[in-house]
């Protein structure tokens, strides 16, 4: 729970219309006092809806999110982000903005995105999901994609050494035809 400016008004707006949901929403984490309160106040007025844990808890954090099916993660932003890695592996779909690595990690196939930082964007990525997951055929296939990704550090060094050929084909191909640059 880094304080991300916004994000406590966010989820202020659509508390209303999540626990009016067939959910329940856990949280776990720390950080941000204003948002631990927040997520605090949603739990004491929704008890049957939100479950929240302040704290740091590896084995509890895996736990959750191997036994969800959905995994939120409405980040402002986030460099590189390994829950969104670790729900895909453990086949909980992720709903997530779309921004730094998350946006690298999921996709349609395999999760949903939203681009603005709104409530609005939040809450239509959050209803698209719930739309989805009766369907249990397609959400095993999203579920299936997410699982069968390679996130290995094998996978991310051969992207790496393809982009360093292909640069090195570039260069070579223009410095044996004489093109220059000025």
């Amino acid at each position: 729970m880094r304080k991300q400016e916004q994000i406590k008004q966010i989820v202020a707006e659509i508390s209303n219309w999540l626990a009016s949901q067939d959910v329940a929403l856990t949280v776990l984490g720390s950080g941000d006092s204003a948002l631990e309160a927040a997520f605090r106040q949603l739990a004491a007025t929704y008890p049957h809806k939100f479950a929240v844990r302040i704290g740091y808890d590896e084995g509890l954090s895996h736990r959750i999110e191997a036994g969800a099916d959905m995994f939120l993660m409405p980040s402002r932003y986030e460099p590189c982000g390994l829950n969104q890695i670790y729900s895909l592996r453990y086949g909980t779909v992720p709903i997530v903005r779309a921004t730094g690595g998350l946006a690298d990690t999921v996709n349609t196939a395999n999760g949903f995105l939203f681009r603005d930082f709104s409530a609005q964007a939040l809450q239509t990525a959050i209803a698209e999901a719930l739309a989805a997951f009766p369907n249990r055929d397609s959400w095993s296939l999203r579920m299936t994609a997410g699982m069968t990704q390679d996130h290995s550090w094998n996978a991310s060094a051969a992207a790496y050494r393809d982009l360093y050929q292909a640069h090195r084909t570039v260069t070579d191909s223009t410095e044996s035809t004489g093109i220059s640059r000025a």
